[in-house]
């Protein structure tokens, strides 16, 4: 199927899986192409330091020293992220689960097969669901979940929120 002219264009360093993704996603009917996007997952602000504060009492409990993890290296959880936002109006109508069955269905058919948590068979919030995928994530939200939770700053590398 030809791609709608309005359907942002791809990174050049995409992988295939999402290159398939993104063509099946340009031509769904509930989205609103202008705003399905596929990016290298951005790094969110990190907040303030917490003051260093020793364990307290006989359990030692209390203390801000974190530790070292996974999380403190200065990539992400995920490599890309892929946001398909659906047409304004239609988020309570059954439009986001329907999104993520056509998403999941095709992920589940990449080969090599794609890591994909079993489908949680409850009632996905009204406004936003998210897949993860490994490698990457989609999220498919409402416009104001977008506009809320995903306004990027062009002038920086990471969400304000």
């Amino acid at each position: 199927a030809p791609r709608p002219s309005n359907v942002p264009p791809l990174p050049a360093d995409v992988p295939p899986t999402l290159q398939k993704l993104h063509a099946e996603l340009a031509g769904v009917p509930h989205l609103d192409a202008e705003h399905l996007m596929v990016s290298r997952a951005m790094m969110f602000m990190p907040g303030p330091p917490l003051p260093l504060r020793m364990p307290q009492g006989r359990r030692k409990r209390g203390g801000t020293y974190p530790g070292e993890s996974i999380y403190d290296t200065p990539s992400g959880i995920w490599n890309w992220l892929v946001l398909a936002q659906v047409k304004e109006g239609t988020e309570s109508r059954g439009t986001i689960e329907s999104v993520v069955r056509i998403v999941r269905k095709m992920l589940l058919q990449v080969q090599p097969p794609l890591p994909l948590p079993p489908n949680a068979k409850r009632r996905m919030l009204n406004e936003w669901a998210m897949i993860d995928a490994g490698d990457f994530a989609v999220h498919v939200l409402s416009k104001a979940v977008r506009e809320r939770h995903f306004v990027r700053d062009p002038s920086k590398e990471y969400y304000d929120s």
